[in-house]
Parts: structure tokens; C-alpha cells; sequence
């Protein structure tokens, strides 16, 4: 596996991660989409259905100032190409995107984190830090899974 971060360093707006990820797209979709497997490297789904319009939320444990809350929307479904929602977390209201490309070795794999405000520097760290930390968990899961 091999991540790249693709962010201008001068980018607060947009983040992207690039994974190159030696398994199927379409296991790689099962990992991004199924409850249980989401659950094992982001975090707990409830309601999510692979609708767009659809609502759902990510529910983690509460932490100082953030009550463990993403309130989420999908956006757009494509099955193992494409899965966007809207994610947000308070006042940061953002869209993440995966996107699917099959590659001869796997999948190549690209995550994008859009929408964030001028003042939202700090969130925007915060997210950078934690997709990478998130993408090494699925890194991991699907090292462990069939």
C-alpha cells in the first residue's frame, strides 16, 4: 500500500489521499460500505443506506468539545467507482468523496475532503490527520479480510 498526499501545502479548503491498494475495487467498496467494516476503521454507521438523499451518522465516543456526532447525507452512489456524502461535524459542513479506479495491481483508491471555511484551519489539520490515521486502519482491514 502507498499513500500520497496530494493537498497543496498552501490548500486549508480541500484535502486529497491517494491510496494504491492491492486488493479488487470491489472489496474495497464492501470495506467503504458495509456497516460492520466501516464500524472496524472509521467509525460506528447508524441508518446508512446507499441512497442518495439518504441520512445517516457516524457515532463515536464523545471527546471535549465534540459530542462524537457526523451527521451525514449521501450524495452520490456509484457502485465500486464512486460513494460521496455530506459530512458534517458542527458548524464544518464538508463532502467526502472515495473514488474507485481499478488498477493491474488493485485499486487505486482517492479520498477527497472538501468544503472547509477559511477559518476552519485547525478542523482541516485535524481531518488531515485523521484520514491519514483512518486510512491506515483500512489499510489494515483489508489485509485481514477475504
Amino acid at each position: 500500500m502507498t499513500l500520497i498526499d496530494k493537498t497543496e501545502r498552501s490548500q486549508t479548503e480541500s484535502l486529497s489521499l491517494e491510496f494504491e491498494l492491492h486488493h479488487a475495487p470491489q472489496k474495497v467498496w464492501r470495506a467503504l460500505t458495509n456497516p460492520a467494516l466501516l464500524t472496524e476503521w472509521l467509525l460506528p454507521v447508524v441508518d446508512l443506506q446507499l441512497e442518495p438523499g439518504a441520512a445517516f451518522t457516524f457515532r463515536a465516543p464523545p471527546q471535549p468539545a465534540w459530542d462524537g456526532t457526523v451527521n451525514c447525507r449521501m450524495l452520490e452512489v456509484e457502485a465500486q467507482r464512486k460513494l460521496s456524502y455530506a459530512w458534517v461535524v458542527g458548524d464544518i459542513d464538508t463532502v467526502v468523496t472515495f473514488t474507485l479506479t481499478p488498477t493491474a495491481s488493485g485499486t487505486h483508491l482517492e479520498l477527497v475532503q472538501s468544503g472547509f471555511k477559511a477559518n476552519q484551519k485547525r478542523n482541516f489539520g485535524g481531518a488531515r490527520h485523521g484520514w491519514k490515521m483512518m486510512g491506515g486502519k483500512l489499510v489494515d482491514l483489508l489485509a485481514r479480510t477475504p
